[in-house]
């Protein structure tokens, strides 16, 4: 879906534009992620090497005039959208207990599962369509 949404916005002359929450497996300039989400311009003139597979999406790009690899898995993307128009689609993200926490006491542990399965959302996840 997000290389269907980055091919619309590039043919119909939009700046695609990529909603990313960073987490762990993110390699996004740090300097740049506000509230732990960065947008990323995805248009071909500001990338270099771009790759957007079923697995994440992969560029060079420069930040500050300093050029950097970035790696975005699928899992962290909150939506892409034309900068122009805000048209796109955004995604749930469903939100994971970092591994430290499982490694707590088998007490812990448990009342950290419990606590857990209350909150994880088991609903598929939704796409929204912004007009």
């Amino acid at each position: 879906m997000v290389r269907a949404i980055h091919e619309w916005c590039v043919d119909n002359a939009s700046t695609p534009h990529l909603l990313v929450e960073v987490n762990a497996q993110t390699r996004v300039p740090m300097a740049y992620v506000r509230e732990g989400e960065i947008v990323l311009n995805l248009n071909y003139a500001a990338t270099k090497e771009l790759q957007i597979d079923n697995e994440a999406i992969t560029f060079s790009a420069r930040f500050g005039g300093v050029s950097q690899n970035l790696y975005v898995p699928m899992s962290a993307v909150k939506g892409i959208f034309a900068r122009e128009t805000g048209q796109g689609m955004f995604f749930e993200i469903e939100v994971l207990s970092p591994i430290s926490d499982l490694q707590d006491a088998d007490h812990t542990q448990q009342n950290h599962q419990s606590a857990q399965s209350k909150t994880v959302n088991n609903k598929k996840p939704t796409l929204t369509i912004v007009k």
